[in-house]
């Protein structure tokens, strides 16, 4: 048997490590195990710099820069909202694609490929409660990543097309969410995309608003074809888009470099790429362990969030003949609608959003003042928080509490329980809404033991005109019962047409495993003519309301366990 000449040279274990060593200096580019272990213990690197390898000879860090200035390091400097938006981009591609494979992008499919989704696909509604939460703080993000831009002046020359892309991408990324909005096929995303794309017709000439409108949505109302439209640009064209803007954005970042604070140059002058020898912070391994620790720990983040504290939305099914009481568009275009209560469609919708884009494009050369300094710029920083102030007081306009609310028996009903949602009554579940009849002006005068009441503790209600003793796991009824009462108080002081209020909820037990709600409100108008509004709502017991918003009680699947006993 042969021996390789290495073997007997240098032993077996030595062999073995020099070809392990190599191996690892393959994959790492250039990095050989000896550098690897000085590069974790903090030691500089030798001349010539092994670390720079990398850079040129692999494709992932060939995009990225060797060195940074110390300063721009820091991160309150750019709080790192560029990397964590580039970041959870590529966290949306990989939930979107994991959610992709259980959807199908037609009417007749798509909500119960979500119902589907959430109830039987493993990580399914985890992966979509990411998806959705991702997509919120992409929004989020990139939007302050234009607001820190903007407040440090890093818009100026050399940079003017950096900032003319960053808008670009802004914009891609609110349509990237917002053509996902409809994807559920449930009634909050129908109409919400309803009123948003029917502000295309009312594009200039009428011929033309038409035609966006009906490019838009496949037909004269979203159907079959919309949803499709929608999907298309959702998983394919914006994303190629901010993929082809992205790169041109990064790839002028890294040519001019990451502006350094203005203190730090004189005014007039870019400095950025003329980093000295001692202020020189290399990617590796630097700036790699402290973004990468930065991004496991926003991961983290994200996780947690998603797992306790927030739950993407799914409403019933999107009905055309139906427009529930508060439609309102996604948060990012509150500001939008707040004009469109304003003034004309036309104007709010097409004109102003068309003048404010043009206005943030043309901002690095509509700026003639060279100084990036605070205090060289009042005027430009003034402008800015005011433009922001403007936007927010726009932004609540948009909501259902500007200048869009029903009359005051409505809105104490739509409170407790909303036509979409959850609202205070489903959130506590079937089994702590006790049958009865309850008035808010007095106790109940009927009730009846809730089940699962395991421990007879006794507490007194909250609310004044109720005086009996009831059991704690009425505790959320006594919540209810508290907020009708309230609700219809506060009524009665802001609307004149709305006293002597007074509201009464009868619970019937329709059939079995669901429980009928009545809710009546009665009231005088200043004439003093008696007036009265009246729903219903049906709550089943396996709603799992409580369980989506936090109440777990899966108690009645332990009873179908058993039965099946």
């Amino acid at each position: 048997m042969a021996v390789q000449p290495d073997m007997e040279k240098k032993g077996f274990l030595q062999t073995v490590g020099d070809a392990a060593g190599d191996v690892f200096t393959r994959i790492t580019a250039g990095i050989s195990p000896g550098e690897f272990r000085r590069m974790l213990r903090g030691e500089a690197p030798g001349r010539p710099n092994p670390r720079l390898k990398p850079h040129s000879d692999t494709f992932l860090l060939h995009i990225k820069p060797t060195y940074y200035h110390e300063s721009v390091t820091r991160f309150t400097h750019t709080f790192r909202l560029g990397l964590l938006s580039t970041y959870i981009f590529l966290f949306e591609v990989i939930t979107g694609i994991y959610l992709m494979i259980w959807y199908a992008p037609s009417p007749d499919r798509a909500y119960a490929d979500m119902l589907y989704l959430l109830s039987n696909v493993p990580f399914g509604q985890f992966m979509r409660d990411m998806h959705r939460l991702g997509a919120e703080l992409m929004v989020a993000l990139v939007t302050l990543h234009m607001v820190r831009t903007y407040l440090t002046g890093s818009y100026k020359p050399p940079r003017q097309f950096t900032w003319f892309t960053g808008v670009i991408l802004l914009v891609v990324t609110l349509f990237l969410s917002f053509s996902g909005y409809l994807l559920p096929w449930d009634q909050l995303a129908f109409w919400a995309v309803t009123i948003g794309t029917s502000m295309a017709e009312a594009v200039p000439p009428a011929v033309v608003g038409e035609t966006v409108n009906l490019l838009a949505r496949g037909a004269p109302d979203i159907g079959a074809n919309g949803l499709l439209r929608f999907y298309l640009l959702h998983v394919l064209f914006l994303p190629l888009v901010l993929f082809l803007f992205f790169f041109v954005h990064y790839y002028k970042v890294v040519h001019y470099g990451i502006s350094l604070p203005a203190n730090e140059e004189e005014v007039g002058q870019d400095t950025a790429n003329k980093i000295p020898a001692d202020r020189r912070v290399y990617f590796l391994p630097d700036v790699l362990i402290d973004e990468t620790v930065f991004l496991l720990a926003f991961t983290a983040f994200t996780v947690v969030a998603s797992t306790f504290f927030f739950t993407a939305p799914l409403e019933s099914i999107a009905n055309p003949q139906v427009t529930p009481l508060h439609t309102v568009a996604p948060w990012y275009f509150y500001w939008l609608q707040g004009m469109l209560k304003i003034a004309d469609k036309t104007i709010a919708g097409v004109v102003l959003p068309g003048v404010l884009l043009v206005l943030l494009m043309a901002i690095p050369y509509l700026d003639p003042n060279p100084s990036r300094r605070a205090k060289d710029r009042r005027v430009a920083i003034i402008s800015g928080i005011v433009a922001g102030v403007i936007m927010i007081i726009l932004s609540w306009m948009g909501t259902p509490q500007y200048a869009a609310q029903a009359a005051p028996a409505v809105e104490v009903v739509q409170e407790l329980m909303p036509e979409e949602g959850a609202g205070l009554v489903r959130e506590i579940g079937y089994s702590e809404v006790p049958l009865g009849v309850y008035d808010s002006r007095e106790h109940p005068s009927e009730l009846f033991e809730p089940v699962n009441c395991p421990i007879p503790v006794q507490i007194w209600s909250r609310i004044p005109v109720i005086s009996v003793m009831l059991p704690r796991c009425e505790e959320n009824m006594h919540d209810v019962l508290h907020e009708f009462e309230t609700s219809i108080q506060a009524w009665q002081k802001s609307d004149p047409d709305f006293n002597n209020a007074y509201g009464i909820l009868t619970v019937t037990q329709e059939q079995a495993q669901l429980k009928r709600l009545n809710w009546q409100v009665f009231w005088q108008d200043s004439t003093g003519l008696d007036s009265s509004f009246e729903r219903h709502f049906f709550l089943h017991e396996n709603s799992l309301y409580w369980e989506e918003y936090g109440f777990k009680d899966f108690s009645f699947l332990t009873e179908s366990e058993e039965a099946e006993q």
